[in-house]
């Protein structure tokens, strides 16, 4: 390889770290949420989207663009590390409603409300599909669209808004039935 390919490579390289640097900042706080839905803890969340971006700057040398934007690959390797954490943790997990993260405001009962919502929605989800959940989970705590979302699941975007419709679907139905849901979906 002549010295003009190697700079090259080295510049394409220097660019994807810093197109990776923008995308911590606008992504790393999406791949956290997206995290913490599926594991339950805040603090294994936070470490684990830190470890995405580590193993995605560790990995530049051998990144490539096929297609496929780099937050995509960036959730894939989230999705990956979920794996690994809970293929590792080998038990379920359960939220304290004290773990659920609330955004905004400061009135204690308001706050105190959208804990308790939080922590239903939690216990409904438990009864969907995985793959229910992971369109939901990338879909609503990701951020993504729909397009985004089929390209880290290797599905259409059609199929991933059906999925989303099955799954808000199902939602809502528990949402209003189950008996500690009282109350909710039923507006």
């Amino acid at each position: 390889m002549s010295a003009g390919a190697k700079q090259t490579k080295t510049e394409i390289a220097r660019a994807n770290e810093t197109r990776l640097a923008g995308l911590y900042s606008e992504y790393y706080d999406k791949i956290a949420r997206y995290v913490f839905v599926h594991i339950g803890n805040r603090t294994e969340a936070e470490d684990i989207a830190g470890e995405v971006f580590l193993k995605a700057l560790n990995s530049m040398e051998s990144y490539k663009e096929r297609g496929v934007p780099m937050q995509a690959w960036l959730f894939r390797i989230a999705h990956n590390l979920v794996v690994d954490y809970l293929r590792k943790a080998a038990r379920f997990r359960t939220v304290s409603i004290d773990d659920v993260p609330v955004m905004g405001g400061t009135n204690p009962a308001a706050l105190a409300e959208k804990n308790i919502e939080l922590e239903r929605v939690r216990e409904a989800m438990k009864q969907l599909t995985p793959d229910q959940r992971e369109v939901l989970g990338l879909r609503f705590f990701g951020e993504l669209t729909s397009k985004e979302a089929g390209q880290i699941l290797k599905k259409s975007d059609g199929a991933v808004r059906e999925m989303q419709r099955a799954a808000l679907e199902k939602l809502r139905g528990l949402l209003a039935v189950h008996p500690f849901l009282t109350g909710y979906g039923n507006e």
